[in-house]
């Protein structure tokens, strides 16, 4: 399977206590994806391919914003330890089914990005930033401008009383 063919769910931060859990920062808005017992793909740092792993259990640190997980055959922290950096990752087959009107978060990434007044093609979508509201990161086409966000105004002048004094017409 190549890198097209995976879909990453969470990256494993850190060891969590002395029996072999795992933090994961999530990268997936399915809670399902860590909660549900099953088979998910753990893939090192680097070129190496992914291997199968069995999720045990798994449960939301709230405040936290991230999981607590147990894997099938991590039982202690060194065990935990030397999964830190790795990628959890459910083939890209497992995307769940959207309603009408959504979209899944990848699928905007190389996507033309179009003035809503003029219709000109403004330039291309390369990355989703995670945010309190999702932030596209777009390639400008050399030729376009962005456009402003408000009209322009002059930068704000802060003069003493002394020079406004100076200033005021002199009666002729």
């Amino acid at each position: 399977m190549t890198n097209d063919d995976w879909l990453e769910i969470g990256r494993i931060v850190s060891p969590h206590g002395l029996k072999g859990e795992l933090r994961v920062y999530p990268s997936s808005d399915f809670p399902e994806r860590f909660e549900e017992p099953g088979q998910r793909w753990l893939k090192p740092p680097g070129d190496n391919p992914p291997q199968a792993a069995e999720l045990l259990w798994g449960r939301f640190v709230p405040g936290k914003g991230l999981y607590v997980v147990q894997l099938k055959g991590v039982d202690n922290r060194d065990q935990s330890e030397a999964l830190r950096g790795y990628q959890l990752l459910v083939p890209a087959s497992d995307r769940p089914e959207l309603e009408e009107d959504e979209y899944h978060i990848l699928d905007l990434i190389d996507l033309e990005v179009f003035n809503q007044l003029t219709g000109e093609a403004v330039g291309v979508v390369v990355d989703v930033i995670p945010a309190g509201n999702d932030l596209l990161k777009v390639k400008l086409q050399s030729s376009v401008q962005p456009p402003p966000t408000q009209p322009e105004t002059p930068p704000p002048t802060r003069t003493s009383k002394k020079r406004q004094s100076k200033a005021k017409k002199q009666p002729q």
